[in-house]
């Protein structure tokens, strides 16, 4: 029998909600339930969860991509110089950057991207050149003093004063360059340092920039590199971090994760991985390669590589997840990986990472074979019996380098059926060796701007139900494999809906303002339902990785350098109190309302219940309840009756809920969405709670 038990009702304002603390399940909730996911992607990694301020710091060949199919996958530099320019707004326009223009001109004439002159063109000549150790450099001669490269910025003003600099820098004849802190219109700089011993040999030059009370936060400044004579430099590196960085990290970021227990990190892809070579990204910083970000199109400046990634969990707290290169890359590759990782220092890895400062094994558990390489977005995709085969190699040459490590398959999307055969051939070539398989829940489509946006929030809303019968499908299929304990891991998890823009003659309902997105607070609602759906699949679902950490999709927001959380980053944080805790029976009776279906798998005209309950008690004895309200007709009152638990007499009740579904926090509103925490009496037989639509409402309530 279901642990939680459900009967419609007809009545749309009132729920009964009857919790049976005697009936325990026989699986405590897993604690990697709320992890989260990062990746090379847009700001999510460099300029998010790392401190680095600017925008290429190693004056790479910035790669614009082209819209055009490869067969291989992934994407491929466009070079046409008017669609260039088209990327150039965009990414201006995203920043809130002035002067799009002056970029644009600045990358034709042979400057790194996202780079200005300092002084008039006919003044200022750039070239390309190449790095100390490879790779791209800038070359740059000036005709007068004070001339030579800059950058808009903006500045963590409103945590940190004091900024690091590190230049990487030679010239044939100039001994000494400086390095300026404007605000967006001031003519003498905030801050300044001279860069003396500069010569003909690469050199790694040091210091801090201390801005006082006249730098305004939140306000944009211009960093300049420049000489006090003419001449030319060529630069290899120009990083900015806050002298409060966390071993590289954001302060902030770390301390948010931190605050809502995160329990386990998966990195670095995404598809991004699927062209990732680790070796890129250990060592010292300045010796490791730029390379184009062919996931994405962008370029990696592996300045947050293995070693930062480990030391980023570390001061969370939580667990590592390591994705590994299932599609350029060789299962020989791999093997070093986790030699690198976990082995021991008389290895011939663990004695590269010793050298790079890390002598104790970093013990990496958890290992991901490749990621969606069903798909011919990836690079180095593959066919269903061409992955079975990858799988196996991968594995065999992981495992003989460390045989305790945990590994996840790469799965074929059962909700979606992308490649219906994918798990089937999969587990016919490997049988018990796929002890877990990974999940992608990433579903939404585009929809015309003239649907209602309460439908298709209502259709996320039971999205997450509606994948249950799948799963437990998949399940089976796994025992029937000989697969003694299935385990299924959804390794990446977010609403992923887009909007058509609007014809001429079409009303635009549905915009990128009403649209329920990972910003949102459906997101948090959405979540929490496969938090729910997951306890309810127990001992299935062994872990879950929300995408993602900063910027892209849910989580953390990072925009001119202020962090602040989007609503499903508070869910998370809240939902982390029942890890370890034991499930009861919940027998709950409530309205319901309709899908549209206008998500592919939702069935038009599926009952859609209004309350979503969940009930555990954790290690302490406390009783804790999860509600969603997932209605739009109004609020819900829930009479909580509690049987079998003998409760402390006030519960600690914590709302997170807003007016609409696609109320979102912003950077001049941070706190608009966030839980509330009351009390309310609890009763000898329970308590009654309303709730209003669009809400997730938490109950603990201390044993007595």
């Amino acid at each position: 029998m279901s642990m939680i038990r459900f009967r419609a009702t007809n009545d749309p304002a009132t729920a009964r909600v009857r919790v049976n603390a005697d009936e325990c399940g026989a699986h405590r909730i897993s604690r990697y339930l709320t992890g989260k996911f990062c990746e090379h992607l847009g700001h999510n990694i460099n300029k998010g969860m790392h401190a680095q301020i600017l925008q290429n710091p190693t004056f790479a060949d910035y790669m614009f991509r082209s819209q055009a199919a490869h067969p291989d996958g992934a994407y491929r530099p466009e070079l046409d110089p008017e669609r260039v320019a088209v990327q150039i707004r965009q990414r201006v326009q995203r920043l809130d950057w002035p002067e799009p223009e002056r970029l644009q001109e600045a990358w034709r004439d042979g400057l790194a991207f996202w780079w200005i002159r300092e002084g008039a063109r006919e003044a200022v000549r750039v070239s390309p050149d190449a790095g100390p150790h490879g790779g791209r450099a800038q070359r740059v001669e000036v005709k007068a003093a004070g001339q030579g490269v800059a950058q808009w910025t903006y500045l963590p003003l409103h945590r940190c004063r004091t900024i690091e600099w590190t230049i990487v820098a030679r010239s044939p004849a100039l001994d000494a360059l400086r390095i300026r802190l404007f605000a967006a219109a001031g003519a003498e700089p905030l801050a300044e340092a001279r860069i003396d011993g500069v010569s003909r040999a690469w050199q790694t030059f040091q210091g801090t920039l201390d801005l006082g009370d006249d730098a305004v936060a939140d306000a944009m400044c211009r960093l300049v590199i420049a000489t006090d004579t003419p001449g030319q430099f060529v630069i290899a590196r120009a990083q900015l971090l806050p002298a409060d960085h966390v071993n590289g990290a954001d302060p902030d970021v770390v301390r948010l994760l931190k605050e809502s227990r995160l329990p386990l990190l998966r990195w670095p892809g995404g598809n991004f991985v699927s062209y990732y070579h680790w070796e890129d990204g250990v060592g010292p910083v300045d010796r490791r390669p730029t390379r184009p970000n062919l996931g994405w199109g962008d370029v990696e400046p592996n300045l947050f590589g293995t070693d930062e990634f480990i030391a980023f969990c570390r001061e969370v707290e939580c667990e590592p997840l390591i994705c590994i290169n299932a599609g350029d890359g060789t299962p020989e590759e791999a093997a070093g990986w986790v030699q690198y990782c976990n082995g021991a220092a008389d290895t011939p890895q663990g004695a590269r990472r010793a050298a790079n400062g890390y002598p104790a094994p970093h013990n990496v558990r958890h290992w991901e074979i490749g990621n969606e390489l069903y798909g011919r977005w990836q690079a180095g995709w593959a066919t269903p019996a061409g992955y079975a085969d990858r799988y196996r190699e991968y594995v065999e040459a992981m495992r003989a380098v460390d045989p305790t490590i945990r590994f996840l398959a790469c799965g074929g999307a059962p909700v979606v059926a992308k490649s219906p055969d994918w798990n089937r051939q999969l587990l016919a070539a490997n049988g018990p060796a796929v002890r877990c398989i990974a999940d992608h829940a990433l579903l939404g489509g585009r929809h015309p701007a003239s649907t209602d946006p309460l439908d298709l929030y209502r259709d996320f809303m039971a999205l997450p139900a509606l994948h249950e019968p799948r799963y437990r499908e998949l399940e089976q299929t796994m025992r029937d494999a000989g697969v003694a304990e299935p385990r299924l891991a959804i390794t990446e998890l977010q609403l992923f809906a887009r909007v058509d823009p609007a014809a001429e003659h079409e009303q635009a309902r549905l915009t990128q303002e009403t649209l329920v997105s990972p910003a949102t607070l459906a997101e948090a609602l959405y979540d929490t339902l496969y938090y729910h759906m997951a306890v309810r699949l127990a001992p299935l679902v062994e872990l879950i990785t929300h995408s993602a950490t900063v910027n892209h999709g849910g989580g953390l927001r990072k925009e001119r350098e202020q962090v602040f959380a989007n609503p499903c980053h508070h869910a998370q944080s809240l939902f982390a109190a029942f890890a370890g805790a034991t499930p009861v029976g919940v027998e709950v009776s409530c309205g319901c309302e309709k899908t549209p279906g206008l998500i592919g798998p939702v069935p038009t005209g599926t009952d859609l219940p209004v309350l979503h309950v969940l009930a555990a008690t954790d290690a302490d004895g406390a009783l804790l309840i999860s509600m969603v309200h997932t209605g739009t007709a109004g609020p819900v009152t829930a009479d909580i009756e509690i049987a079998g638990a003998i409760t402390g007499e006030t519960a600690d009740i914590f709302r997170l809920t807003a007016e609409v579904p696609w109320a979102a926090n912003t950077r001049a509103h941070p706190n608009a969405v966030q839980p509330v925490r009351e009390q309310a009496e609890v009763t000898q037989t329970g308590l009654s709670v309303t709730l209003a639509p669009y809400a997730l409402v938490q109950v603990r309530i201390p044993a007595g």
